[in-house]
Formats: structure tokens, C-alpha cells, sequence
């Protein structure tokens, strides 16, 4: 299995974008309190979670196509490699996701995005989020427009996981990481 170091190395050999580094983080973060949660391997599922978008920023239109590939430099495993190229399920790849690990990712991917946006949207930022104010902004569809909520639907349903708890992971893990992503109120 890559170190962590190893796959942030490569994370930044293709990708520039702070937003999108903020996402992968946010992703990763997430990942682990799952893993935490569900009693699996934390690093190795971080990694997932760290690695997923690796080749979005240069290859766009090769979304977890061209992932392989990169992945394959600092030995990714065929369990890693599944795992991060079938989050694009139905909407660039037919890699189904099969195993929990792969299900969360799918889940969560989309769901981090919409987490980050409501959090963007309060002076409390991270600090005084819940469910409910992410269930609130969820049900306004103009609202964070690009997150795809069908996705995290299917998600949830994949996974038999109630969405409230499913929001809830995700905040915990994004507020254990929320200074070193934007999301956490300024001193002062």
C-alpha cells in the first residue's frame, strides 16, 4: 500500500487547484471517520478517499479512466484502484461499486461538496454546522447546483445507511479537518 506521503505526492503531480486539494482532503477526512466508524483500516481507506479525483483537474473528460494509469505509478492495488474509479459510477465509468469502502466514497464524494458549501454560507463556518441546516440547504436545489444529490442518494440507499447519519459522518470528519480547508471561524 502507498504511504499517505507517497499519494499526496502524486495527488499534486497532477492537481494544482486549492479547491479541489480542499476537496480531496475533505474526502479523505471523511473516509477516515468512516473506516474509524466501521472498524477498517483508516490509512488505507484515507488514501482512497485522498486519491479519488486524482486525474479530474487534467483529464476532465477521462475521469476515472485515466486514474488507472496514475495510480498504477506508486503501486495502487486492483482493491484501490476499483475502489477510486468506481465513484464515477453512471456518470463516467460503468464500475459499479461493490464493496462498503467503495459505496461510502461514492456516497460521500458529492455529499463533501454540499457540506462545504453550507458550511461557506455561516460566520460559524464548520464550528456550528448540523444536519439539519445541511438537510435545509439540500431541499434548495439552486443551492450548490453542481452537487449531484441523486448521487448521494443512491448512495445512501446502496449503503442501507440513513442519510441524517450519513451527514453527520461527513461533518464530523470535514470539522476534525476544518482549519486546513477554510471551514473553521477566524480568531479574533
Amino acid at each position: 500500500m502507498p504511504t499517505r506521503e507517497e499519494a499526496l505526492a502524486l495527488w499534486k503531480k497532477y492537481n494544482k487547484s486549492e479547491s479541489l486539494y480542499h476537496h480531496a482532503l475533505s474526502v479523505e477526512a471523511v473516509m477516515r471517520e468512516y473506516a474509524r466508524k466501521l472498524s477498517e483500516d483508516e490509512d488505507y481507506w484515507g488514501i482512497v478517499g485522498l486519491l479519488h479525483d486524482i486525474d479530474w483537474e487534467m483529464w476532465p473528460e477521462e475521469h476515472c479512466k485515466k486514474a488507472p494509469e496514475l495510480l498504477k505509478e506508486i503501486g495502487a492495488d486492483d482493491d484501490m484502484i476499483h475502489a477510486i474509479c468506481s465513484h464515477g459510477y453512471g456518470l463516467t465509468v460503468d464500475i459499479k461499486p461493490e464493496k462498503e469502502m467503495e459505496k461510502v466514497l461514492y456516497t460521500i464524494d458529492e455529499l463533501t461538496g454540499l457540506v462545504n458549501a453550507t458550511a461557506l454560507m455561516r460566520p460559524e463556518k464548520m464550528k456550528s454546522i448540523s444536519v439539519k441546516s445541511v438537510k435545509k440547504k439540500w431541499s434548495s436545489p439552486s443551492f450548490a447546483a453542481g452537487v449531484n444529490r441523486s448521487v448521494i442518494s443512491k448512495g445512501a440507499e446502496m449503503l442501507g445507511f440513513e442519510l441524517a447519519d450519513i451527514i453527520q459522518t461527513t461533518i464530523d470528519g470535514m470539522t476534525k479537518i476544518a482549519p486546513e480547508i477554510g471551514l473553521w471561524p477566524e480568531e479574533g
